[in-house]
């Protein structure tokens, strides 16, 4: 087998004359000698190749090499005449000045000595490689004399790397070419050539412009690398940080099969995966989401073709499964934490990073083919919160994945050929099939951009971000239905899915300045459903999550109803098999979908507010609610009163419910000893007795959660009288207390709090529900047992929340909207001292 590695090259020269230096003897202190990129691949040798990181070896053509030949052919003279009147503004100019640029350095020939310097290193590269026997069996058919010529002239990936880039404010990616699957000398040389005419493609010129480059203080290395066979395997992109959010602890890994350009240009929708960073390094396999891609195309070897790469379709059993396993995504992961660390040691300041990465399809090995700083996320203040939210409604034309929470709109552009950029106006909405560089130009003008094609990692995606506004890729038919001259809305800030609205939407903005928060003695929790959020509510400040509802994640992401899953064959409804089969189409054993997507859904919760507690209320659907989930109405009784009827901990240990049951505790259980989320604190609602505690304690001990092993706290709801009056016996089964106000409110009234006719009597602030709240309290001190309150009162009435405030509560969590006027309408009480004796008298009375 090719070693991709390569073998250490000890010749030393002198790094300011060379014309060619191996990555192996530059470092990050070489970006002015080698660009970024190229520095980039020798740091990672010499610093982490040690550490296990696999990067494959080649050489850089110097800066030096760049201006001698620029120089010695008196072109600079001849570019700056030819820029004396250019307007990057004008797409016409621009285009019309590039070309002239790029077309001069062409038809100048190379100095003989740079060409030979260039030819030597490459016949190095082939040497240290040598020949590799399994090329030929792709080449079967061909001739002898190309099967010797492709196995004895090494392939190469040919890149640009300019030395003003991947700085931390201005990455300049994809702004000049890359040339994959080159063999042979004049091949080398004329891509080599390309890269260097490619300094003055549009995107490029235009970039620096924008970023206050001067054209002629930038120069441009080429970096020759030795082929990662990936067109038969797969590829990628990965970030160390989330790039929608900000969220530091989780990295982003995409995937899809062939080489890696197709993802990068957004040609392909690939598989995303999110794994957790912190309990990674603790060796725990925290894969918090994975979501399939549609991966439609894979870009391969043109092996005895015209063309170096082509496009060829992927079957469809093949883009219905993962393009990576489990050990592979942990491994890359694990890669992306090494080379953030090393390079925030190095520039000694927290640096995420942009990697790219590919699988060799001879040896199944992983490399890192490129890694850069994120220049997105790393560059925002985290003084300011700002939220965008839709303050109306319309017909949702399009969805597709989100990018930047933000709002934008304007009338759409749909624009289908680069070559018509020029037509689009400033503050329109770009629609198109995907973009690449050279779309750039008009990029920067426009209100939001919808893509066919792409993921979250794709240049549409990523240069959204760092021009500051929305994006929805991967949308599939956007050119198709949306029309030029139709105003719409493009809203990224309703979770992972974006959609276009028809028509303007009003929409408002709010800005947070989160400043010098109080700390106060009560504890601020959060409420969150939907894990999807999670990373983004994880930026305002808090102490945890003091309720995570599962019903969420049910409803939304799972959708059938749990028995469904476990009795797939018996399901009488053809109609609804079918439906089920394909929710579940990866998934041999049915029930195994429903704790994968639990589990992926409380762990995103749970890391996003890791380490701090996130109490997971288990299943609360009442009987109609269960019905409505897919394949439910088989499986669940008609009930006159739901609301108080079969839920909560009854079903649970109920046969006709506990091997569902089973499956929801599958789930926390690898949530907290697969994932090492241990912050994770089950609760039980609707228990009415503390017998029906026991019991499903005694359930839950049989699924491998066992009350005290590993830390485990299980918690229950405060939300009928009978926890009030039998407070101390639920206090020696459970270890915490959370008050449900509505329930409570509800069952201590006596009223149907879904009906109209009674409603003007709910309140959670009637005396009553005040003196159960008070005896609750009460008895969780005495018996040293947390208790906080998770219902919507303090959310709604601040009056309320001082109420509980003044008995000692524990912890009040909290909608996200609400949450940080609460906590500084707390810390001004605490801070007050109305509340200390108060607190004091309680405390004395325990």
């Amino acid at each position: 087998m090719v070693n991709l590695l390569g073998q250490k090259n000890t010749t030393k020269v002198d790094k300011e004359t060379a014309f060619v230096l191996w990555f192996e003897t530059v470092g990050i202190a070489d970006i002015p000698l080698v660009g970024g990129k190229n520095a980039s691949l020798g740091e990672m040798i010499q610093q982490l190749t040690p550490k296990g990181v696999n990067v494959p070896n080649g050489f850089a053509t110097t800066a030096h090499a760049y201006r001698y030949f620029i120089q010695k052919a008196g072109l600079e003279k001849k570019l700056r005449e030819l820029f004396a009147d250019l307007d990057v503004e004008d797409v016409r100019n621009l285009r019309k000045r590039g070309k002239q640029a790029r077309t001069l350095i062409l038809d100048t020939p190379f100095p003989e000595e740079l060409e030979k310097a260039i030819v030597a290193a490459y016949h190095q590269m082939c040497d240290r490689y040598g020949t590799s026997a399994e090329y030929c069996d792709e080449l079967e058919g061909k001739s002898k004399q190309e099967c010797e010529r492709y196995t004895k002239e090494v392939d190469v990936a040919v890149r640009s790397s300019a030395t003003a880039e991947d700085l931390p404010d201005a990455s300049f990616a994809g702004q000049q070419e890359t040339y994959l699957n080159i063999y042979g000398d004049e091949a080398v040389l004329e891509a080599c050539h390309k890269c260097f005419a490619s300094i003055f493609t549009d995107r490029a010129i235009s970039y620096r412009t924008i970023k206050g480059f001067d054209h002629f203080d930038v120069a441009l290395s080429v970096g020759v690398q030795k082929m990662v066979r990936s067109d038969l395997a797969s590829s990628g992109v990965m970030f160390s940080i989330d790039t929608e959010t900000g969220f530091k602890n989780a990295a982003l890994v995409t995937a899809a099969y062939g080489l890696g350009e197709n993802v990068v240009q957004g040609a392909v929708n690939p598989d995303e995966y999110f794994v957790f960073k912190p309990t990674l390094q603790q060796d725990f396999r925290p894969i918090l989401e994975k979501r399939l891609g549609t991966k439609e195309l894979k870009m391969i070897y043109d092996i005895g073709g015209s063309k170096l790469t082509k496009n060829v379709p992927v079957p469809v059993s093949e883009r219905e499964k993962y393009c990576i396993n489990d050990d592979e995504i942990l491994q890359l992961a694990k890669w992306a934490c090494i080379i953030e660390e090393h390079y925030s040691e190095v520039r000694d300041h927290y640096t995420p990073m942009d990697i790219e990465w590919a699988k060799d399809g001879l040896t199944e090995e992983l490399f890192i083919v490129q890694a850069r700083p994120e220049t997105v996320q790393s560059q925002k203040s985290g003084s300011i919160l700002r939220n965008f939210k839709l303050k109306g409604s319309s017909d949702v034309l399009v969805r597709g994945r989100a990018v930047g929470e933000m709002i934008g709109q304007g009338e759409a552009r749909v624009i289908l050929d680069v070559h018509k950029i020029d037509e689009f106006m400033p503050g329109e909405v770009l629609v198109t099939n995907k973009t690449d560089p050279d779309w750039e130009p008009i990029m920067k003008k426009a209100s939001a951009i919808v893509t066919n094609q792409g993921g979250r990692t794709c240049h549409a995606a990523i240069i959204a971000r760092e021009m500051g506004i929305p994006a929805i890729v991967g949308c599939g038919d956007a050119t198709k239905v949306l029309m030029t001259g139709q105003e719409v809305t493009v809203c990224c800030a309703e979770g992972e899915e974006g959609k276009v609205y028809e028509g303007m939407v009003p929409f408002e903005v709010q800005e947070t300045l989160l400043g010098d928060l109080p700390k106060t003695r009560t504890k601020i929790l959060m409420n969150v459903g939907n894990p999807e959020e999670a990373f983004g509510l994880s930026s305002i400040p808090c102490d945890g999550v003091g309720l995570a509802r599962l019903e969420f994640i049910i409803a939304n992401h799972i959708k059938a109803h749990p028995l469904a899953l476990i009795h797939y064959d018996k399901l009488e409804d053809p109609l609804v098999k079918r439906e089920v089969g394909n929710l579940t189409g990866l998934y041999e054993h049915k029930p195994d979908f429903f704790v994968d997507k639990l589990a992926q859904g409380v762990g995103t919760i749970a890391a996003a507010f890791y380490p701090n507690p996130v109490v997971v209320r288990m299943s609360d659907f009442k009987s109609n609610e269960y019905a409505n989930l897919l394949g439910g109405r088989q499986f669940e009784p008609s009930e006159e009163n739901p609301m108080i009827g079969w839920r909560g901990a009854s079903r649970y240990y109920d046969p006709k419910y506990r091997d569902a049951y089973a499956l929801e505790c599958q789930a926390l259980k690898r949530v907290r000893d697969e994932m090492g989320l241990t912050n994770v604190i089950p609760m039980i609602p609707f228990c009415r007795t503390p017998d029906e505690g026991r019991k499903v304690l005694a359930e839950m001990e049989k699924n491998g959660l066992k009350r005290g092993e590993n830390g485990l706290q299980v918690y229950v709801m405060c939300e009928l009288p009978s926890n009030v009056i039998f407070a101390d016996e639920f206090a020696q089964v459970f270890d915490g207390f959370s008050i449900g106000s509505n329930d409570l409110t509800q069952l201590t009234l006596g009223l149907d709090r879904d009906s109209a006719l009674v409603a003007h009597i709910f309140d959670e602030r009637n005396e009553a529900v005040r003196r159960m709240v008070k005896i609750a309290i009460k008895a969780a001190k005495k018996y040293d047992r947390k208790i906080g309150i998770c219902g919507q009162a303090p959310s709604d009435y601040p009056e309320f929340a001082r109420f509980l405030v003044e008995e000692g509560i524990d912890s009040l969590s909290l909608n996200p909207d609400s949450l940080l006027k609460t906590l500084l309408d707390i810390g001004k009480m605490e801070e007050s001292g109305s509340v200390m004796d108060d607190i004091m008298d309680v405390a004395r009375a325990k």
